[in-house]
């Protein structure tokens, strides 16, 4: 194991920007899956990662955010950061439409790229990001932070330990509310500038999760709406999802729920596994009902009353712990491509009306290009 302390830059000081600065100077003496709270950093290093320099295009608010987390440069060019400081790590927290020209920035450098999801707007850009890691010294990661929390951890060692027996169906929710006014930012709401609706930008989370539990997915039905929102993209989809493994689940995301909910259940052959939460969960929202006869799965459902939630701090240093090891971070680029690959074949099954295969969507497709692939079949805002 490595004793390094890694420089990082984050790039792009919107909300998200302040997770990723908490979670470094939070990193002393952390490792993924480590019980107890976070511990405080001194300035601007967390012992494990110091943050050495943050770039925003209004160098005002890179400067303001530099002096909040005692971060020693601020630049308002990235690329003028990334050839004037050395770098291990950069954390991109930008608008979405600017994350791949980035992360090919890093990997040209040599530096390994944190990308906020989604990672790209479209399927053939992250294949981009795959070509250029293979030439580089640096790696792209998905910040998919939901894989790391305890719960998380926990239900993927049992799935694949054969406690809970068989997978046989699971359903997905992201049902979340998100106002006019949130669409009044320019980059939100357009494929050009987002790459999709709550498919793209909220239900990630939750279904690269179910993806993480239940492994390599099959064929997605899928059907896609613009409802309510002033927005060139959907505003709620649904899929229904069979796997591999022969398991079955039903994927919903929605920017249109009043009651907004974050929720996973799945129903293996010997017990429901559950968990309820909105933007991040912690052990407490976890719920084991075991199958009749199976008593015994309670037993093995151990709670850690010392985890946190699962944000950005357990996967920093599942980060750390990856490239003390000599390893590609977590999620790995062969990771983030099954779920990206996911959108695609959803959003290529509702503007269609067909079922698509996994491998189905290859590089001539519409649908690799673009996530609305040959369009969306409702007139552009």
């Amino acid at each position: 194991m490595s004793e390094r302390t890694y420089r990082a830059a984050i790039i792009g000081t919107g909300g998200i920007a302040h997770a990723h600065a908490k979670a470094v100077l939070d990193s002393a003496g952390r490792t993924s899956g480590s019980s107890g709270g976070p511990v405080s950093g001194a300035g601007a290093s967390g012992g494990r990662a110091e943050l050495v320099a943050v770039a925003d295009v209004d160098a005002g608010r890179a400067r303001e955010f530099a002096a909040t987390y005692g971060i020693p440069h601020a630049y308002a060019d990235a690329e003028e950061l990334l050839r004037e400081e050395r770098l291990d790590l950069a954390h991109l927290c930008t608008p979405p439409q600017q994350h791949a020209p980035l992360a090919l920035a890093c990997l040209e450098a040599g530096v390994t790229a944190l990308v906020e999801k989604p990672p790209t707007l479209s399927l053939a850009e992250f294949d981009t990001l795959i070509e250029a890691e293979r030439r580089s010294a640096g790696h792209v990661a998905t910040v998919l932070q939901h894989r790391f929390g305890a719960g998380a951890v926990r239900l993927r060692r049992l799935a694949q330990a054969g406690e809970l027996g068989r997978p046989l169906l699971a359903t997905c929710l992201t049902q979340w509310y998100r106002g006019d006014d949130y669409y009044a930012v320019p980059w939100r709401g357009t494929w050009e500038s987002e790459g999709g609706g709550p498919t793209m930008g909220h239900g990630i989370h939750q279904f690269d999760l179910l993806l993480s539990v239940l492994g390599p997915w099959r064929e997605v039905t899928a059907v896609a709406a613009r409802q309510a929102r002033p927005v060139d993209t959907e505003d709620v989809s649904m899929a229904l999802v069979t796997f591999e493994s022969g398991a079955t689940a039903t994927v919903v995301n929605s920017v249109l729920s009043p009651r907004q909910t974050s929720e996973l259940r799945f129903d293996f052959e010997r017990a429901t596994v559950e968990v309820e939460h909105l933007y991040g969960y912690t052990d407490d929202d976890w719920t084991v009902t075991p199958a009749p006869g199976h008593d015994d799965v309670k037993s093995l459902w151990q709670p850690d009353p010392g985890s946190g939630s699962s944000g950005h701090g357990d996967w920093f240093a599942a980060v750390l712990d990856a490239l003390d090891q000599g390893q590609a971070p977590p999620v790995t680029a062969a990771d983030a491509r099954r779920t990206m690959e996911f959108i695609a074949a959803l959003y290529a099954s509702a503007f269609t009306g067909e079922r698509v295969q996994a491998g189905q969507i290859t590089a001539d497709s519409p649908f690799a290009r673009r996530m609305d692939g040959t369009g969306a079949p409702w007139r552009t805002t």
